[in-house]
């Protein structure tokens, strides 16, 4: 089909675009612990003994109970939360996890005035010393009066205890309740908190966390669609702490018979750690490990590290890096309070959403699946892991050495330096695509104003920047020791986001007026290479060439045993890994030149074919014979004429078609 267009060329104009500025978002959870006087101990629901025969096999259930502050959300804050987010977070949890049964009624105990409790030999309950709070508070929310027990005191020497008022009638058919409340406290004004979360009772047979509080920050609460995927694991995340992975309640885990991890003193608990402000574990849980050569810049140095040594986080780790000689699961060394030791090594576990920042595509795998086993509370279900591709195989080097060795070594080699990354974020952007396709993505390497600390200046060689300047370079995770990788990012213009890089978004489509290498977002989108050259659009009058290229997020369809690519409509069958697609396609009154590169049928379709009986055939060594995909070409007139920046004289057309390769 031809389409003719009449018109005079009165110029030729190229335009270099550069419309945005790509920058890394990460938002760090800041799970402060609750302190020693924060929890209650020692709820008595049944005896130690019976609970320890029982079977960690009752899908785990979670009570919510919210505060009146969340009444008060705006309605559209309020459907999200109550509607989407806490139902999702809190049936993953209850699929994923089992506890022993809970037969008895659960009372909460109440709060003793002062926090002076006394602990009776032999007594099942414990006393306050003269008087119980008038309110007993789980994080911002007060308990009601139907959840507690009655209030049990003794006087100041420990005697003539005694019980006051009638307890409540107690929570029935749950294992975990979970105030929630909506209050902008001050938490809520450091840094980009949404939610934050932890325990605040535990009963007295096993320790078990039973109670726990989140609290959700009105003015950080996002109802966008994109935003949905980050609050929903943020609130996962906050859970997760709530019901064990925190440093206050690493001192209560137990073996798999029911026996303590941790020596107990007389009181029947761990020892007080007073520099943390919680109870101290013992080495069974986290032991200290020397790393003795740690490669830096300019040298090496000693290296220590603490590390989770829980049976079941040993076998998931050793397996997932393939290296039997590791000795545990690496734990978060930086951060403040509420990160430190609370979270997974970030260099280490990246995109684990249990790491202490959320940077991209955050998965719930089998290592923290094995945490929570470890407990001594829970089982698993590990058909709710998510795969963990980061660190996948790549064995002891990778996870026991620095990432500075790693480039380093592969370096050395002519390998890929990957999962890591040396290309500083400059303009022009060369994107890339994250491991998984999900987004579009850039080496988050940058330049610092000043030198980084020496013991996370991983370069001595970077491309392209002089000599002598590497200890100003550095990736901008700082958990992550500042090793670069590839990471999503958001697209801003005068540091307001415009839109995400996440492929499986709408609302992260381009504006159409500056689409330029066709992309399209959605559910079935993913990410695609570019070649190497900078995709144009061309009019008679100008091209416009677009200094940001590298990669994009198309449709694509697996049928017919191979992988098909869909751009503005138009189907382009990828036979074999590295085959080239030049596009030629008129769009938006411009014609857009640019290709794509395709990926392995295997990498993109493995599950995905609408048969399942279908699979990926055997690719290709070349293109089939007359084989055709569609192009479009300019052609004007006047006093420049244009054919792929050929001048000609002739009128001015444009030619769609297709062209056989």
């Amino acid at each position: 089909m031809i389409h003719s267009y009449w018109s005079f060329c009165v110029g030729f104009v190229i335009t270099i675009i550069t419309s945005a500025e790509g920058l890394f978002s990460h938002r760090n959870c800041k799970h402060i612990h609750p302190k020693l006087h924060e929890v209650i101990h020692g709820v008595h629901i049944e005896p130690a003994h019976i609970m320890k025969k029982r079977s960690i096999d009752q899908p785990l259930r979670i009570l919510l109970y919210y505060d009146q502050s969340v009444y008060r959300l705006e309605e559209e804050k309020f459907l999200l939360i109550n509607n989407t987010v806490l139902p999702e977070a809190i049936h993953f949890w209850e699929q994923a996890l089992m506890v022993r049964r809970t037969e008895n009624v659960i009372r909460l105990n109440r709060k003793c005035e002062n926090n002076q409790v006394f602990y009776r030999k032999g007594d099942l309950h414990s006393y306050c010393k003269n008087s119980c709070e008038v309110k007993t508070l789980c994080g911002e929310v007060e308990v009601p009066e139907s959840h507690l027990d009655v209030c049990r005191t003794c006087n100041a020497t420990g005697l003539s205890c005694t019980e006051h008022g009638n307890p409540g009638r107690g929570i029935k058919g749950a294992d975990f309740v979970f105030y929630v409340s909506a209050m902008a406290t001050e938490r809520c004004n450091k840094g980009l908190t949404v939610a934050y979360a932890a325990h605040c009772q535990q009963e007295s047979a096993l320790d078990r966390p039973i109670a726990g509080h989140a609290n959700f920050c009105p003015n950080s609460i996002n109802t966008k669609p994109q935003e949905l995927e980050i609050l929903l694991s943020t609130v996962k995340h906050e859970i997760l702490h709530a019901l064990g992975f925190s440093i206050s309640l690493f001192a209560f885990y137990r073996d798999s018979d029911g026996n303590p991890l941790t020596p107990r003193e007389e009181n029947g608990k761990p020892a007080q750690n007073h520099r943390i402000q919680a109870r101290q574990w013992s080495d069974k849980v986290i032991k200290i490990v020397e790393r003795e050569k740690w490669d830096i810049h300019g040298g090496s140095i000693s290296r220590k590290i603490q590390v989770m040594v829980t049976p079941r986080v040993v076998k998931e780790v050793r397996e997932h890096f393939n290296c039997s000689t590791l000795e545990g699961a690496e734990l978060e060394d930086q951060g403040e309070e509420g990160t430190v030791l609370t979270h997974w090594e970030k260099r280490v576990f990246e995109n684990e959403a249990m790491t202490g920042t959320h940077t991209q595509n955050p998965v719930y795998s089998r290592l923290t699946l094995a945490l929570m086993e470890d407990t001594g509370w829970y089982s698993a279900n590990y058909s709710m892991a998510q795969p963990l591709s980061w660190g996948k195989s790549l064995g002891c080097d990778f996870v026991k050495k620095s990432c500075k060795n790693w480039i380093d070594s592969k370096r050395t080699k002519g390998l890929s330096i990957h999962p890591f990354c040396d290309k500083v974020k400059r303009d022009p952007l060369e994107t890339e695509c994250t491991d998984d396709r999900t987004s579009v993505a850039l080496c988050n390497l940058v330049q610092y104003t000043e030198k980084l600390p020496s013991h996370y200046q991983n370069f001595d060689y970077i491309p392209h920047i002089s000599k002598g300047n590497e200890s100003y370079y550095g990736g901008v995770v700082s958990l992550a020791d500042y090793c670069p990788y590839i990471q999503e990012f958001t697209w801003r213009a005068q540091n307001v986001v415009i839109r995400g890089s996440h492929c499986q978004y709408p609302d992260n489509n381009p504006h159409p007026d500056k689409n330029f290498a066709l992309e399209e977002y959605g559910e079935d989108s993913r990410c695609f290479d570019h070649t190497d050259k900078m995709w144009e659009e061309l009019t008679c009058k100008q091209v416009r060439q677009w200094q940001h290229w590298g990669s994009g997020c198309y449709r694509y369809k697996c049928y017919s045993g191979f992988l098909h690519i869909i751009i503005n409509n138009h189907t382009y069958t990828c036979y074999f890994r590295g085959q080239v697609h030049p596009i030629r396609i008129f769009a938006n009154n411009w014609l857009h030149k640019g290709a794509l590169v395709c990926p392995s049928c295997e990498e993109m379709c493995q599950g995905q074919f609408t048969d399942p009986s279908e699979t990926c055939l055997e690719p290709l060594t070349e293109i089939p014979k007359n084989v055709s995909y569609h192009s479009d070409f300019l052609i004007c007139c006047g006093s420049f004429l244009i054919v792929d920046f050929k001048l000609i004289l002739g009128i001015i057309i444009i030619v769609t078609g297709h062209f056989l390769l």
